[in-house]
């Protein structure tokens, strides 16, 4: 009886720091698909250094096709760093490259979808975004980090639970993690019917047209500093 509590008390002390290793095991993620892509932020910052100490948006595709930011948001100087396709990691991943180089005072970040639709579980997906925050706090302790929320899209209707648990999951955190911020994103697409209005979206019905990124420039302009 004792061999048995002993065992399952190492148990407990072993069990969870490897659950929080594979929480964030990317073992065999594809990196090098974003090269391209990093590598021509660098050559542009190079050519045209960005300003420091702005305002950052990094993420996935809604941010990379948020064209209009800088008409958007006037009063500040905004850095767009979105790579479409990209999952949490990715962001974690190029942070020495397209986030750290601009110090900014805060950052607006975008994804997790991707995620969800290649298979990853959203608890799995929240544990990235820990992983994220606190890659970005170990330089940057006191830069905001405000999250937005992913909202249901036509295209994939069926994973809408699994996204509104983790956007649950990070409005739980922010609510105690320091520099941490929740940004509502998803009620405003939806109709009356309480499905995505299909005037929002493009022909794909996954990215915002023009009219869905004119509501979510109403959700994001009041947490802007």
């Amino acid at each position: 009886m004792k061999h048995v509590i002993l065992f399952t008390l190492i148990g407990l002390f072993v069990v969870s720091p490897l659950r929080q290793v594979l929480a964030v095991d990317h073992t065999g993620h594809n990196y090098v698909q974003w090269e391209k892509e990093i590598s021509a932020y660098e050559a542009k910052d190079r050519t045209n250094p960005p300003p420091q100490h702005a305002v950052l948006f990094i993420g996935s595709s809604t941010i990379r096709m948020w064209s209009t930011l800088a008409t958007d948001f006037p009063d500040q100087k905004v850095i767009n760093r979105g790579f479409g396709g990209s999952e949490i990691a990715d962001s974690t991943y190029f942070a020495n490259r397209i986030l750290f180089p601009y110090a900014p005072k805060s950052i607006f970040f975008r994804a997790g979808g991707n995620d969800i639709a290649n298979g990853r579980p959203p608890e799995l997906v929240f544990e990235d975004f820990k992983e994220f925050v606190d890659t970005v706090h170990a330089k940057l302790p006191q830069t905001e980090i405000y999250y937005i929320a992913w909202n249901p899209t036509i295209a994939r209707w069926g994973n809408r639970d699994k996204e509104a648990t983790l956007n649950n999951l990070v409005k739980d955190y922010a609510q105690t993690a320091p520099h941490v911020k929740y940004i509502e994103a998803c009620a405003f697409v939806l109709g009356t019917d309480g499905k995505p209005r299909p005037e929002l979206f493009r022909n794909d019905k996954l990215h915002f047209s023009a009219a869905g990124y004119k509501l979510l420039v109403k959700q994001v302009k009041p947490y802007l500093p």
